[in-house]
């Protein structure tokens, strides 16, 4: 059965940029919408903002006051920011980044912002007098609230424990998506290793950018050890090529094994919690002891 159709704002001012990624999310579960970002983007956000599951932003098409309005206002759905990684977070601390070069990943990366947004976001522990009854009406209601219960609901209980689409698992693609797919991955790896000494924030961006599309397409783990393998093979040989030592290099084993540690983890919360086990029945009154079960 396929799963129902998420539909994304997308604020991309670059005209090839937007064309892209409608072409990677073509056919797809996802439907974009454009939102102008020269024109009123917070007023049509807020009056759109129940017809949206994410956002997709263009680092730089907005001013980064913007960001601050959208939060003011409550208006924070599970975002991807397409622009280098950087360490920088500019909407929220669930959003994920995403490289114009690796496009060829945006559909995954947006089936992971909706699972971290759902994850991290906390419902209110107490609700005011009267609050059932606004939003029924269909008042103002927490954010906080409003957009999670409203993904659940549509995506079902699952969809906060990494629900994939084994449609667009690695091995079910076609040759050419595979192959585009695996450079793209090979790209936010080299991403990852030039940054991991040098800007931790970073490359923790690409580390999450990584495992969320190792994640939800079901890349083998010999092959995430082949990619490092193959980088670091390439990085030996342009330093010799220039002289310089490499011994280095086998520093980056730790680089694989912190990406191995957010793919386990990635595994780990997959699995949803046992649910409660129902309480057994209490007998009914009136009985005799005698039909009651022996202690």
């Amino acid at each position: 059965m396929p799963q129902p159709a998420l539909t994304i704002a997308s604020l991309i001012r670059t005209p090839a940029l937007a064309e892209a990624c409608g072409q990677w999310l073509k056919g797809g579960r996802h439907r974009l919408v454009a939102i102008d970002p020269g024109a009123d983007p917070v007023g049509e956000l807020e009056r759109r903002r129940e017809e949206f599951d994410a956002i997709l932003l263009e680092e730089g098409a907005v001013t980064e006051s913007l960001y601050a309005t959208l939060r003011e206002r409550g208006l924070q759905w599970p975002a991807v920011l397409i622009g280098p990684v950087s360490g920088r977070v500019l909407f929220h601390e669930a959003e994920l980044r995403l490289p114009a070069d690796q496009l060829e990943q945006l559909g995954y990366s947006l089936d992971a912002a909706v699972s971290r947004f759902l994850r991290r976001c906390t419902l209110p522990q107490a609700s005011p007098p009267g609050a059932e009854e606004t939003a029924d009406a269909g008042g103002v209601t927490p954010e906080g609230w409003r957009l999670p219960n409203r993904l659940n609901g549509r995506l079902g209980y699952l969809g906060v424990y990494y629900k994939r689409d084994p449609s667009r698992f690695l091995g079910n693609l076609a040759a050419g998506e595979r192959r585009e797919l695996m450079d793209s991955l090979r790209r936010t790896y080299r991403d990852l290793l030039i940054s991991y000494f040098k800007d931790p924030a970073a490359a923790n961006q690409a580390i999450e950018s990584f495992v969320n599309t190792a994640f939800f397409s079901d890349l083998p783990i010999t092959k995430t050890v082949e990619i490092h393998m193959d980088l670091i093979e390439e990085f030996s040989k342009q330093l010799m090529l220039k002289g310089k030592k490499n011994d280095f290099l086998q520093d980056y084993r730790l680089a694989l094994l912190d990406v191995m540690a957010h793919l386990c983890e990635m595994y780990r919360r997959s699995i949803p919690p046992d649910l409660p086990l129902m309480p057994a029945p209490l007998p009914e009154a009136g009985l005799p002891e005698s039909t009651l079960p022996p202690a």
